[in-house]
This record gives C-alpha cells, structure tokens and sequence, in this order.
C-alpha cells in the first residue's frame, strides 16, 4: 500500500497523456463511460470481495466505516451515475463569445479542461469513480490520492476505469492512483508543473493541511458543520422529520446535520417529539442549559450538557448539539460563527423570515422547509460530484462538470499589429 516511489515522472507521464484526452471526441469519451458502468456491474462480486479486505481493518463501530462500504446497490448506483454523466453536454469546447472587433479582429473565448486534476480524499471509494468519470467526460486527466483504508477498492477500481480507457484506445496513464505514502502528499502539493487544480475532499484537518502548503492552486470540498433552525412559526410535525432525516438518514457525510437550533417557544415540545426517533437510533445530545433541563425532564438517555466546543464540530456519527434562541437574529448570529459554509436550513411557516435567512446565511446552500440532505451532485442533477465546494472562487456548491472547465482567448488576424 504505501510504496516509497518517485510519483513525479508519475505526474508528468499523466501531464502528457491529458493531451490526448483533450482532443478526444465526446463519443469516445462517451463511451469510456458506458464501458466503466459495465464493468462495474460485471465485477460487482470481484469489487465487493476487495472492499472486504478494506473493512477488515476498519473497526466495526467507527461511522467512518459507512464512508468506506460498497454493496451491490452501491456499486449498481454507481454505474447509474456514470450513465448519467455521460448523458450531460460536454462543458469543453463551447464558445462563450464570439465578435468581431473594430480593427477586423476575430475574437472568441472557448471553454477548455484544466488539464490534471488532483484529488485527495479519504475512506471513500465512490469518489474514485465519480472524479475519473466527472474528469473523462470534461476532457480532464486526474491524479487520486485515496485514503489508505481504501486501498484494495480503489485499486479494482482503477484497475476497471484503465480497462474503459483503452477500450477506446485512450492511455490508462490519464487515471493515475498514487501510492498512500504520507510523503506523496507533500509531492503533490508542490507538483505545479504538472498539476492544474488540487482538489481536497476530506477532514478538517486535510483541508489546512492543503490550504498551507500547496503551491498548486486549490478548491476546498468537504467538511460540513449544518444547521437547521426550527423557528417559532414552525411546524412540528414538518420540523421534526426534516431534522430526524438530516441527523441519522447518513451520519457520516458531510451534509449530515450537526446542530439543531431551536427557536425558546418551541423547545419543549420539539424536544419531547424528536426523543423518540434519535433515542431508537442512539443519538448522542450535546445540548445547552434551556435544552437540557427540557430533555432531563423527559429522561432522555444520551444527554450531555455542550461545551462551547460541541457547536462548529462535525460530529459525522449519531450525535449532534442543540442550541436554544430567543428570535431568528441569535439564529443567524450563531450560524455565522458556527458554520462551515456548507448546508443550511430553516423550518417556517413565515415567508417573510425565510426570505431573511435565504438572503442573510452565507453558505453554498441554504433550505427553507428541507433537509440539508439534499447537497449532492446527484441530487442536483449534475451527474456526480467531486466534492461539495465551501468557498466562493471558481466552484461553489456541488462541484461538478461544468466547473472543470477554463476558459481560453483565440484570435484570429489579417496582419494587424498594435
């Protein structure tokens, strides 16, 4: 698994074989993909057996552990998604602009890959299928640093992308899998010369990692700290599904909910509604004073009093916190300071103080009466996703086709000179 190598005559082979991929037709790329969704069908038992090997060394009880587990609806759901980029319009090759300038010049400005993309991520294997098929489609190459923990899948998982590649006789080199070295990462991160886009999916901790020490330019994709705030003038019977869904549909990823914000009014009665549903699935309360004496008055059993640390965390696991407010102001003060910028929601029944939130929460995706569950490229009908984009240059939001674009001029003369 982890080799010590050295990944850059790795990196400029993969530099070279994008040219390639760039003046490859949509049909064959097209077809790379529909390839990639059979073999996934074909070697669902051989993919799974692998995956296994990977699970063995998770233990049994870490959330992370869901990250990282393929079955056969996964990898079926899978393939489905590879149909589903390929069916999308290619984002290379479109004129953005097109005109004639008043010295006679021709002007346009085309839409052209960014050439190699790096992804570094963790425990999920998913993500190596959606980034290659997300990259090919675009006219991308990509360089992937997995996660050690997924090590065996990821390797099937190439093995299966470099077989549809020269299906269409396009090099395998354009999907390159790095060895899970530690050092590879620094590598990477300083590989300018070969590398157009660093893309970090993963913990908090990976994203600074990338954030100080990439000489690559960046795109932050990962870590969700959610709200959902449950106003006065909601309804329960609305609110208290919308925040089960977003707590314990998928714990581990990352537009999972991680605190609750409850408007005073509403504290006892949506804390006596939601008990039942989070008691059967054991989820863990890091609630504030007025939140706790309200669910200590009903016994509830995994009760903790928060400390200031428990709101801004990402729980990822069955566990969240819940803060109490006196008016929608405190709400979206607490938001500011607490979010990640990812995923965030508000249950009401008043137009008017949604409209509030919508405008006034700086996030990528803000919900008025709506899981935050729903940030996902799939979702969203993009296809797939590389990651979910907190910031605010180039990518926002779902991060997807139309994003691994750049744009180039082309001119066209008759012997002008300036």
């Amino acid at each position: 698994m982890s080799q010590t190598v050295d990944i850059l005559p790795l990196l400029a082979v993969t530099r070279k074989a994008s040219t390639q991929l760039a003046f490859a037709d949509a049909r064959t790329k097209i077809a790379v993909l529909h390839r990639l969704a059979e073999l996934l069908i074909e070697q669902t038992p051989i993919i799974i057996g692998e995956n296994a090997k990977d699970l063995a060394q998770m233990d049994p009880q870490d959330p992370m552990r869901d990250r990282l587990l393929l079955t056969a609806a996964r990898i079926e759901a899978l393939a489905a998604s590879l149909h589903d980029v390929a069916a999308l319009p290619d984002p290379s090759g479109q004129v953005l602009l097109d005109k004639v300038l008043s010295n006679g010049l021709k002007l346009q400005k085309i839409s052209v890959p960014l050439g190699v993309v790096g992804v570094i991520y963790e425990s999920r294997p998913n993500v190596t299928i959606d980034v290659a098929a997300l990259c090919i489609r675009s006219g991308n190459a990509a360089v992937l640093r997995g996660g050690t923990d997924a090590w065996f899948t990821n390797q099937v998982l190439v093995g299966l992308i470099h077989e549809a590649l020269l299906s269409q006789e396009l090099p395998a080199d354009l999907v390159r899998l790095l060895p899970t070295d530690r050092s590879h990462v620094t590598t990477l991160l300083q590989a300018a010369k070969y590398i157009d886009v660093i893309i970090p999916r993963g913990s908090e901790a990976l994203i600074q990692r990338v954030r100080r020490e990439s000489l690559v330019p960046t795109i932050e994709t990962g870590a969700g700290v959610c709200h959902t705030y449950v106003a006065e003038s909601a309804k329960l019977e609305m609110a208290v599904p919308i925040v089960v869904n977003a707590k314990v549909s998928r714990p581990s990823v990352c537009n999972s909910l991680d605190t609750v914000i409850v408007h005073r009014s509403q504290c006892k009665s949506f804390v006596q509604k939601v008990a039942a549903d989070f008691i059967s699935y054991q989820v863990q309360i890091f609630a504030d004073a007025a939140a706790f004496a309200e669910l200590e008055a009903i016994q509830y059993p995994f009760l903790h009093r928060a400390e200031v640390a428990d709101f801004g965390r990402e729980f990822l696991d069955f566990a969240c916190s819940i803060k109490v407010v006196d008016d929608l102001a405190e709400a979206l003060n607490h938001i500011d300071q607490y979010s990640s910028r990812h995923s965030e929601a508000i249950v009401t029944e008043d137009a008017s103080e949604a409209q509030v939130f919508l405008q006034a929460v700086d996030a990528a995706a803000v919900y008025w009466n709506a899981s935050t569950r729903f940030t996902d490229g799939g979702v969203f009908d993009l296809g797939a996703e590389i990651g979910i984009s907190t910031q605010k240059l180039h990518a926002r939001g779902p991060f997807a086709l139309e994003k691994l674009v750049t744009e180039k001029w082309v001119i066209q003369g008759a012997g002008q000179v300036r």
